[in-house]
């Protein structure tokens, strides 16, 4: 019976016979680079490929110091290094210690000539961007209907709000027939009248992501009247549809929570909304109150009762203060006429003992005058029968009537004998009578 070996025997057999190999531990493979990825480690994993094979490869962080460029998709490199086997798994690897740029890879160029086309030709322009609807309810998904992106998206969704609709067409996502399978898929759930579409996949090398570089689907996105949020593999991958969707998410499930929102996040939202709304109502019925009473008290300021009332009242202290300027008046002008007064009995009695004074005078003048006084000395006062005076024995005849009057009486007589005087004599004696009056 021949000899049986174990897995861990065979392996280490054939990778020591690799080990041995001089050819294969200092080698320089010519390819295209494919599904590159950067580990946080600081190694580099990459598949290099020609138009038929393909081999896994892996640069590691210390052999980086040589790498002179940052390693992408399609680029045509040429690695120096060995070819060893991974005794673990049992395959062998391309182990890079240098690699040096050659050329543009078949796949990157022709994404590069599509995607410079459809950019000229404005498909990737903002104008056309439509926006993806914040609070959507209905989600359609074009994927596979198995693997881990639809999982992540259901997972995603039922937890951020399980409220929303997801609608899922079961896609070809790789493959010959991938292309049509994914663009009947936009036209069917277009068609439905949805909210947003998701259109993705998961993680893979250029080559399986292909089919979202074609350009039917490229155009079927651009056509679509649904917003359209593209989701392609991971961070690092870029297709043709990341630039004609809508939106770019940068896995599918980073898609998820942009298509569908938070429905715990937006009840809080809403509960801050109601909160900050009835903090607003309130401080404006507060406002307006206080305008209300403000105005309020402006009618009763500017109210005709009140300034009827202010009128009368300044009406009736107009009237007291004319009363007391009027009494103050009347007061001031008694004093005053009572004071004028004063002075004018002051000026009478001084004007009555003047004019008693002078008329003491005349007195004295008049009983010196005073034909009484005169017929007191024995002289009378005569007169004819019409009491007037006579004054001249020419103005009597014998037989008439004359009265006289003396001092303590008076008689009636008749003239019997008028007899005239010398009246030089008589002149002459009147004369010294008056001289000596």
């Amino acid at each position: 019976m021949a000899s049986v070996y174990s897995v861990t025997q065979v392996n280490a057999y054939i990778k020591n016979m690799f080990a041995q190999d001089f050819a294969l531990n200092r080698i320089s493979v010519k390819g295209e680079v494919s599904n590159c990825k950067y580990h946080t480690s600081g190694h580099i994993y990459f598949t290099l490929k020609d138009g038929k094979s393909s081999m896994a490869a892996v640069m590691f962080a210390g052999h980086r110091k040589g790498l002179a460029f940052t390693l992408e998709e399609g680029q045509q490199v040429v690695v120096k290094g060995s070819v060893e086997v991974y005794e673990r798994d049992g395959r062998y690897q391309l182990y890079a210690q240098e690699i040096t740029k050659e050329g543009i890879g078949d796949l990157f160029e022709r994404f590069q000539k599509l995607r410079d086309e459809l950019e000229e030709m404005g498909m990737f322009s903002p104008e056309y961007k439509k926006p993806i609807p914040k609070y959507g309810t209905t989600v359609g998904i074009v994927t596979a209907p198995t693997g881990a992106a639809i999982q992540d998206i259901i997972n995603i969704s039922s937890r951020r709000n399980p409220y929303v609709q997801l609608y899922l067409y079961p896609a070809l996502v790789q493959g010959e027939n991938a292309k049509e399978s994914i663009v009947k898929g936009i036209e069917t759930l277009d068609q439905m009248g949805l909210d947003v579409l998701i259109v993705g996949r998961g993680g893979g090398s250029i080559e399986d992501l292909w089919a979202f570089n074609e350009e039917v689907v490229a155009r079927a996105v651009f056509n679509c009247s649904t917003p359209v949020i593209s989701a392609v593999g991971h961070e690092t991958d870029v297709t043709i549809t990341d630039y004609v969707a809508d939106m770019r998410a940068p896995t599918p499930s980073a898609a998820a929570e942009l298509a569908v929102f938070d429905y715990s996040q937006f009840e809080e939202q809403m509960e801050m909304y109601g909160h900050t709304l009835l903090r607003t109502v309130e401080r404006k019925l507060e406002r307006y109150r206080f305008h209300g009473n403000q105005y309020a008290l402006k009618l009763k300021l500017y109210d005709p009762k009140r300034s009827i009332h202010e009128c009368r009242q300044r009406l009736v202290d107009i009237e007291d203060k004319l009363k007391s300027l009027i009494l103050s008046k009347a007061a001031s002008d008694r004093a005053r006429v009572e004071e004028g007064q004063l002075r004018i009995k002051q000026l009478i009695e001084k004007q009555a003992v003047r004019d008693r004074h002078r008329l003491e005078i005349f007195i004295s003048r008049l009983e010196a005058e005073s034909p009484l006084k005169r017929m007191g000395g024995g002289y009378g006062f005569v007169t004819d029968g019409k009491d007037k005076r006579i004054d001249s024995v020419k103005q009597v005849k014998a037989g008439d009537r004359i009265g006289l009057r003396l001092r303590d009486g008076s008689m009636e007589a008749v003239v019997s004998r008028v007899a005239p005087a010398e009246f030089g004599l008589f002149s002459s004696q009147q004369e010294g009578i008056r001289g000596d009056r």
